[in-house]
């Protein structure tokens, strides 16, 4: 069984996490900056089993794709080229930002380690990969 990937992707930073080889808990993995994202995801395929990539997919409330996919829908088709063999699906992000920043809260961070953007896109892939798991493990 290999990893999971999750990618929260951005204008300016893409958010990283994976799952454990038994896909059982999401772990944020980094933050790299957009221009970095395929030789980043090369090195990583490189090195890791990696069963499937999730992708943040922003929706709106009425479930309409948001303005974002103007830069998301290239990088998928990208990374379909690049990438013909990796399995890839995209999971709804709504609210990641705002529920990675609250976690942040939570766990006790200082207001200046807040307001690192890279910390929140990387919260946010976890947050998403970890939503995937739970939406896979209740359709079984």
């Amino acid at each position: 069984m290999g990893r999971i990937l999750a990618i929260d992707y951005g204008k300016k930073r893409v958010g990283l996490a994976v799952t454990d080889p038994l896909q059982m808990i999401a772990t944020r993995l980094e933050t790299v900056a957009t221009s970095e994202i395929w030789s980043s995801l090369e090195r990583y395929f490189q090195t890791e089993t990696v069963e499937r990539v999730v992708v943040g997919y922003p929706l709106q409330l009425n479930n309409q794709a948001s303005e974002a996919v103007e830069y998301i829908n290239p990088f998928l088709k990208t990374f379909q080229k690049k990438f013909p063999a990796m399995p890839i699906e995209q999971v709804d992000e709504r609210f990641t930002s705002k529920l990675a920043f609250q976690a942040m809260i939570d766990s006790g961070l200082k207001k200046s380690d807040r307001r690192n953007k890279g910390l929140i896109d990387g919260v946010s892939a976890t947050i998403i990969l970890q939503s995937y798991l739970e939406q896979k493990k209740y359709k079984k």
